[in-house]
């Protein structure tokens, strides 16, 4: 781990030396360029047009440059491991672990070796993104000033750093930095008090539509401006509409002309944790495995990474056995390796081709390819089908096994016994019940009583917990016997929040107090007949949301530093359940003081609407926003889907604030038809442009933060009447 010094200049002059094209390249790119038309609509959403495949994605890359650069550029840095030379030595070992587990030799040999066809849209994806760079000299990269086509291959799943982000940062650092034992807890998975994010997807069969056409509703929680908004048209046969994630040229969440999709994060164990027992001999170490000891792969790598004004490297030793890169240890001879999906060819291909599927069976077809192994589908046709998938990469494994925690891998037992078929995953097609939904929940009540049985799948297959908006999602879909997109807008907003059907009566039940003591503490008895008397439904207006959210918050907290540190990691009706429990009655009246008076010292009084706190604001468009109570800002009345709110916005307060502003949730939302043609509704968190003072900054402010949407112009002649520019790329 010796620090090596390269000197800024030096390192300096070589990026700018990379950023130069050549004038063949210029020339080339700016031929493909007047193959490729973008017309703009009225709210800034791109509508790519070009003859090929190819000239779709070299516009599509060329318009995500235009509205944000920054986040390109660095979901790149991110994905290829390279944050370190720009944020310093803080992201080592963010470095180290996309290293662990791919490195850029690895992505050109797969590069050379992909089919023409998949080559050309690699291609297509740095053409479209260097001309961005070569007509912007302006844009000054942080580091990347060249994009090379073989980077979509560290980055070929829809969600930032694929699998690999749920090892543990700070057990793979304490590892690789310090080799201490302690490197066995896993201390950053799961922030016990992060937001919830995942997403709601939606289905309904024809039999439920007023239409008789299937219906989709599409609603990705994410970090706000994780994805956005694009049309991408070809003469070959392409034309998805949807969410595309920053850098990436496949449409994620979305739908054409005969088909939707909406993923969903999956709990679905698609990758396992295997103990390694290690011997070093010699200066080198071994690992058991059937009885005898084989060499631990050791790899050396220097990493880059800034500090200050220098280029410094540190040099780590990588280790790996069969099953995958070493993680962390449990103790000094047992070691933590990972294994998990590792075919970014057929990730990327099936994220692709996905977007041009015809129908059911295509779209079945395509999953074949097992290269999604971190998300469910919730899907819908223009032939009136309706499905879901849970996971799609799933190993086969001895089911004598606890798979859900690290297996000896000593024991050749606990090797996969190759991968599960798509017709083997826990799914539903057309169910009797006409209606799908996940919320990131168990699929064993995916289509209420039409839902997959349990019993018939082994564990692995399907450890998702239930969730308050997996119960509020259920409720309001078996509810109505017909949806229109009107009412399917409404379902995705309906504002019950469930978890306080279970918190609040504990609560209204242990405040028992004595005449003297009603009359000591008056705001708390007021209080309790505010939460009495609410449906616990979320308004701008509600004090009792304000009071029930301040208040449970605090109960949560005070719980959650009584579970016991050997008990696995609980899910959120588990943990709301336990708290409800671990609290005395005095314990839960004595947070609903500590929460009026905290509410008091911020805002004057308790008695303040949830909108006056809960708020949007988006001011500067940098990836780190900043947040002030004094500037504009707007209510918002939905809240944490810890709460069961379908319709999710996370919101904190920040340094400087009292207010609360979201920075994850909703998305990018849409509601989709499939008739004979395509009736479909839209909105986005705050508008298309990251660069503030432009027109589509936050035109979508006020649609998104009162559950509003807009229409989606599907096909060209409505693209066309609502044109707000159409230019080439370049122009």
């Amino acid at each position: 781990m010796r620090p090596l010094f390269l000197p800024l200049a030096l390192f300096t002059a070589f990026t700018a030396h990379a950023q130069k094209f050549s004038a063949t390249e210029l020339a080339s790119w700016k031929q493909q360029a007047q193959q490729v038309s973008i017309t703009r609509d009225t709210y800034g959403v791109p509508h790519i047009y070009g003859k090929t495949d190819a000239d779709a994605v070299f516009g599509l890359l060329y318009t995500q440059c235009e509205d944000d650069f920054d986040r390109v550029e660095m979901n790149y840095l991110d994905a290829i491991g390279r944050l370190a030379e720009v944020e310093g030595e803080a992201a080592l070992a963010h470095d180290l672990r996309a290293r662990l587990f791919m490195d850029s030799t690895q992505a050109i040999a797969i590069y050379r070796k992909t089919p023409v066809e998949m080559k050309k849209l690699l291609d297509a994806f740095a053409a479209g993104t260097n001309y961005y760079l070569a007509t912007h000299p302006t844009v000054k990269p942080k580091l990347l000033r060249r994009f090379q086509p073989w980077m979509p291959l560290m980055f070929s799943e829809g969600s930032i750093g694929g699998n690999i982000s749920v090892v543990s940062i700070e057990r793979l650092k304490a590892f690789y930095n310090q080799k201490k034992s302690s490197s066995w807890i896993n201390t950053d998975f799961e922030k016990k008090e992060r937001e919830p994010v995942g997403s709601n997807g939606f289905a309904i069969a024809p039999g439920k539509s007023a239409s008789g056409n299937a219906l989709l509703l599409i609603n990705p929680h994410t970090s706000f401006y994780f994805r956005s908004e694009v049309q991408i048209v070809s003469q070959q046969g392409l034309n998805a509409y949807g969410a595309v994630t920053w850098g990436q040229f496949f449409v994620y969440q979305g739908f054409n002309q005969n088909c939707g999709w909406m993923h969903t994060s999956s709990q679905a164990d698609s990758m396992d944790e295997y103990l390694e027992t290690i011997e070093k001999k010699n200066g080198a170490y071994f690992y058991k495995y059937g009885g005898k000891l084989r060499p631990v792969k050791a790899e050396k790598v220097s990493l880059p990474y800034r500090d200050g004004t220098k280029i410094l490297r540190r040099e780590y030793t990588m280790y790996r056995t069969h099953h995958g890169p070493i993680v962390g240890q449990k103790s000094d001879n047992q070691w933590v390796a990972v294994r998990m999906m590792n075919e970014p060819l057929a990730a990327l291909q099936q994220s692709y081709l996905r977007t041009k599927a015809t129908g059911y069976a295509s779209f079945q077809e395509v999953m074949k390819l097992n290269g999604n192994a971190s998300n469910n589908t919730v899907f819908a046709d223009s032939k009136g089908s309706i499905a879901y998938w849970h996971g799609n990469f799933m190993p086969k494994r001895d089911a004598k096994f606890d798979w859900s925690q690290p297996v000896d891998g000593s024991n050749p037992a606990t090797e996969w016994k190759g991968f599960h078929g798509v017709n083997e995953l826990v799914q539903v097609h057309n169910p009797a019940s006409g209606f799908i939904q996940n919320c990131n929940s168990t699929p064993f009540t995916v289509s209420g009583a039409s839902s997959p049985a349990a019993a018939k799948f082994p564990g692995y297959m399907a450890p998702d917990a239930e969730n308050y908006r997996g119960l509020n999602a259920v409720r309001v879909l078996s509810r109505k016997s017909s949806f229109t997109l009107d009412t399917l807008i409404a379902a995705a907003n309906d504002p019950h929040l469930t978890a306080f059907d279970d918190m609040l009566p504990p609560l209204l039940t242990a405040y028992q107090p004595t005449s003297a003591e009603k009359a000591a503490a008056p705001s708390v008895a007021e209080a309790i007949e505010v939460l009495r008397a609410w449906n616990h439904n979320y308004s701008k207006t509600s004090v009792a949301q304000t009071v029930a959210i301040y208040w449970a918050e605090r109960l949560l907290a005070k719980a959650r530093a009584r579970v016991p540190s050997a008990q696995p990691q609980q899910d959120y009706i588990s943990f709301t359940k336990f708290a409800l429990a671990n609290t005395s009655p005095q314990e839960k009246v004595a947070a609903l003081t500590e929460a009026l008076d905290d509410l008091t010292r911020s805002f004057g009084t308790w008695k303040t609407a949830w909108g006056d706190i809960n708020r949007f604001q988006r001011l500067t468009g940098n990836i780190e926003e900043t947040y002030d109570d004094q500037k504009p800002s707007l209510p918002v009345a939905f809240t944490s889907s810890s709460w069961g709110s379908l319709a999710a916005f996370g919101a904190r307060a920040y340094p400087g604030t009292k207010k609360r502003y979201g920075a994850v949730g909703n998305s990018f939302v849409a509601v989709v038809e499939f008739g004979p043609r395509i009736k479909a509704r839209s909105v986005v968190t705050g508008g298309q442009s990251s660069r503030p003072g432009t027109p589509h900054f936050t035109d979508q402010a006020e649609l998104y933060t009162n559950g509003g949407f807009k229409e989606v112009r599907f096909y060209p002649e409505d693209v066309k009447a609502n044109a707000e520019k159409t230019y080439h790329p370049g122009e």
